[in-house]
Parts: structure tokens; sequence; C-alpha cells
């Protein structure tokens, strides 16, 4: 059995070219008012979709904060501010901090 031979590369893709050439002639094309008319379905479609979604996202979010989901615990620090008078200096303690007995004196 003999081998069949491939053609060069550059004819095979000539041959491709040329197929492809034959495809499109064979193609329906739609009218310039069948585009337009498909065009405008789609973009009603995308439209709706995207209010619906957005809608959803919205509701759900509403939903989620007012049972709780979302609910933000807010801390608050004090600070304590004492004024010593032997030294002349004030000292801010931080809420774990406790106040010393007597201010340090100076020697």
């Amino acid at each position: 059995m003999a081998e069949k031979k491939k053609p060069n590369i550059f004819k095979r893709i000539a041959q491709k070219f040329k197929d492809v050439r034959q495809e499109l002639k064979r193609v329906i094309w739609p009218t310039k008012e069948k585009l337009i008319q498909n065009s405008a379905v789609v973009l009603v479609v995308i439209a709706v979709c995207a209010i619906l979604l957005t809608a959803i996202g919205k509701g759900a979010g509403w939903i989620l904060e007012k049972v709780g989901f979302y609910k933000q615990n807010i801390e608050t620090t004090v600070t304590t501010t004492i004024a010593s008078d032997v030294s002349g200096e004030t000292t801010t303690l931080a809420p774990s901090e406790t106040a010393p007995s007597e201010a340090p004196s100076e020697t």
C-alpha cells in the first residue's frame, strides 16, 4: 500500500480559506430590520436582568441588616488624666491600668 502524500502546508492553508469562503456564501444573513429587532430584544433582556439582580441584592442586604447580620459592635475607649501636684506632669491611663496610689517624689 502506497501512502498518500499530503500537499505542502501552504496548499492546505489555502484550501481551508477556500472552504471557509464557500461556507460563508451559504449562510443566510439576517436583514437590517431583523438584526435591529434581535439586538433590541437582547438589550431589553439584559436591562431587565440587571434590574432584577440589583433588586434581589438590595432586598437581601436589607433583610440581613434587619435580622442583625450586619450589626456592628462599637467599642469606645475612655482615657483618664490625673494631674500630679508634686512633679507638675500629667499622667494618662488606659482603661486597663490603675491609678498610682501616690505620685513619685523628686529627690
